[in-house]
Parts: structure tokens; sequence; C-alpha cells
């Protein structure tokens, strides 16, 4: 069984690859932003994903500031997102299925009561 922890950096790094991948000149203040950690904390996502091979750094030529960089995804890292999707989706579904058979029950329950109410008769 994976942890809760494996999963969440997992989901952070399924968000992080699919926004890389939609838009490579992001900033890391950007990206922190738009999946919800601190700068800091997506400094070293993007140090995680870089050492895995599955980002790499290039120059983002547009940029007045030579020191912005464009994180492209490798051939590796477009394979691992596809596989991080499959799993991300996978998730999904099954909380999916969960909280649609939890709702549900609710739902069942409160007819059930507001028939046994007295003003339910």
């Amino acid at each position: 069984m994976t942890s809760k922890r494996t999963k969440l950096q997992e989901d952070t790094h399924f968000r992080v690859l699919r926004l890389l991948q939609e838009n490579p000149e992001m900033s890391q203040r950007e990206l922190a932003q738009a999946v919800g950690v601190s700068v800091g904390g997506m400094h070293y996502v993007l140090n995680a994903l870089i050492d895995k091979g599955l980002v790499k750094l290039g120059n983002f030529t547009a940029a007045e500031d030579k020191r912005r960089y464009a994180y492209i995804l490798t051939r590796k890292g477009l394979v691992e997102k596809a596989a991080i999707t499959r799993r991300f989706l996978a998730r999904k579904m099954e909380e999916y299925e969960s909280l649609k058979a939890e709702i549900d029950a609710l739902t069942l329950e409160i007819t059930d009561d507001a028939e046994l109410s007295p003003g339910g008769r």
C-alpha cells in the first residue's frame, strides 16, 4: 500500500509536470501558487524532478532577465507523466466511487428520517 505522503508527493509531481508541459516558462513562484505549495517547496520539487531526469532546464530566450529558465519535460518525463496520470486518475475514480456511495447512503438516510418524522407522513 502506498503511503499518504507518497500519494501527495506523486499528486504534486503530476500537477507540476502537467503545468510545465502546458507552459515550460512558468516561474517557480507561479508554479508554487498554481499547485498550492511554498516557493521553497516548489524549488525542492523541481530539483527532485530534474534529479530524476524528468525535467531539464533550458534558457528562457524571451526573458529580459537571462537568469530565468524554462523547465522542459524530457522524453522520460513525458513517459512518467503518462504513468502518473493513470495512477492519479485511478485514485480519483476510487475516491469518486467512495464519495458517491457515501452520498447515496446519506441521501437514503435523510429520506428514511423524513418518512419516520411526524411531519413526514
